[in-house]
């Protein structure tokens, strides 16, 4: 008797269920709260409201006749969870399309987005009002079923965005179609650069993930660029992740980072070749990883694309020597890997100046690359700049050159032509009265040195 009396109240308890799964899928069809415009609709929705509260106060008292040992899993219905969150709501809000929605995780959503997760249609606004109809019977429910129902919490959705993240890398890594990899790391790039929190579990919450994602192309061995379209993709998926400060250490350390980066400076698109130099720069912001790069071949093919490369993938080369050479021993292999000569045909073409005058400034002091400059002419170069710098770091740049040029050489050859070009256009003058404070300064060693030459006596140190 005690068995039948049982399922009876089973019976009873699925058949409310299935009930409740019915109103509860009109109310979220008609907008699950949405402000109400007509009268009928708004006392049809508020109707339907009713009757989810009466089938739930029922299935409540179904409910509490159970026998004490009946454990058997309840099935939440699916208008209760979140899509984002895959859990219940905690504290569920309408958006603009009238759609419900876990605060915590549509807050973060909206952040990144202008879409309804659900319906993908463009939303009028990003602005969310509370849904406390649905709140109301999300508590009743989970009291019905015994369910303990999280509180509220301030910790950002730090999941969010990274559910399929594995797989694709799963499928970026594995020896599926070449077609499918491409895919795959086409959307990995484009996570990655929307969605911060990406970057933070890719390389922190996946084992080995840097070493999967470049996989396919370390594969390739010196082909590296035998596949254009993947090779831009990983590449750029990684120059995505070095953005995250926590990631860059981990990223150049490892073994496969370094030579790929390098190998993509010289082979693959131009989108490739800077995107190679940009991750490199990025990683040379940590003082450990300049080290790193200092001591591999990345140097001489940074250098090669100044030469070489086009006016982006210049200024992420020129970025990232630059970031290399204040550690002073990069700034002998940077002179020796043939800077000199590369920076300074740059300039003369009229390309990327501005980068590579504040580069050359910086290894100025090496006696090498004054050296060099010397040899190259390139002071004839950087008095064309002064007499009308494009902005006052320009000038700034151009005029430290000289000056160290002149400081670490003062032979009578040297200063005479630095006279020349003051005595004709007054150059280092209107330097000292117009330059930045630095320039100013600069200029008014030269001219100091300019006139202990003239009067005969040997020029001293500034």
């Amino acid at each position: 008797m005690a068995d039948s009396t049982a399922d009876a109240t089973e019976t009873n308890a699925d058949t409310l269920r299935r009930e409740l799964q019915k109103v509860l899928t009109e109310i979220f069809n008609d907008g699950g709260g949405k402000d109400r415009g007509e009268t009928e609709d708004c006392f049809g929705f508020l109707k339907a409201i009713d009757e989810a509260i009466r089938i739930l106060t029922c299935l409540r008292k179904v409910e509490s006749k159970k026998p004490e040992f009946d454990i058997s899993p309840v099935e939440v219905p699916k208008e209760f969870i979140c899509t984002l969150s895959n859990t219940i709501m905690i504290e569920p809000v309408i958006i603009a399309s009238g759609q419900t929605y876990e605060k915590r995780y549509i807050t973060e959503w909206l952040k990144h987005e202008r879409t309804c997760p659900k319906t993908k249609q463009i939303l009028s606004h990003c602005l969310w009002i509370p849904n406390h109809l649905i709140n109301e019977l999300i508590t009743q429910w989970c009291r019905v079923n015994k369910v303990d129902r999280q509180k509220p919490s301030d910790e950002l959705a730090t999941e969010l965005f990274t559910g399929d993240i594995e797989a694709l890398l799963q499928r970026i890594s594995s020896s599926s179609s070449v077609a499918d990899q491409i895919e795959a790391a086409k959307e990995l790039r484009r996570q990655t650069k929307r969605f911060p929190n990406v970057r933070v579990f890719f390389v922190a919450g996946i084992h080995d993930s840097i070493t999967r994602l470049l996989s396919p192309l370390s594969a390739l061995g010196e082909a590296v660029d035998s596949n254009p379209e993947l090779q831009e993709n990983i590449i750029t998926a990684l120059f995505n992740l070095s953005i995250l400060e926590n990631n860059k250490t981990v990223i150049a350390e490892n073994r496969l980072v370094i030579p790929l980066l390098t190998k993509s400076l010289k082979q693959g698109t131009a989108e490739t070749r800077r995107n190679a130099a940009a991750t490199l720069s990025s990683l040379s912001a940590i003082d450990s990883n300049k080290i790193i790069i200092g001591n591999s071949e990345a140097v001489k093919a940074l250098i090669d694309l100044i030469e070489e490369g086009d006016l982006l993938a210049t200024k992420e080369a020129t970025s990232t020597v630059f970031n290399l050479c204040i550690v002073l021993e990069n700034k002998e292999k940077a002179v020796s890997a043939g800077l000199i000569p590369a920076a300074t045909k740059k300039i003369k073409a009229g390309s990327n100046v501005d980068e590579l005058l504040s580069l050359l400034a910086l290894i100025s002091t090496h006696n090498r690359a004054i050296e060099e400059m010397d040899n190259l002419g390139f002071i004839y170069d950087l008095f064309k700049i002064l007499r009308k710098p494009s902005c006052l770091l320009t000038g700034e740049n151009a005029v430290v050159i000289v000056f160290n040029m002149c400081d670490r050489n003062r032979d009578r050859s040297r200063l005479k032509v630095v006279g020349e070009e003051e005595n004709q256009h007054g150059t280092f003058t209107k330097l000292a009265k117009q330059g930045s404070v630095r320039a100013v300064r600069k200029a008014q060693g030269i001219l100091q040195w300019i006139k202990r030459f003239v009067t005969g006596k040997e020029p001293q140190r500034a």
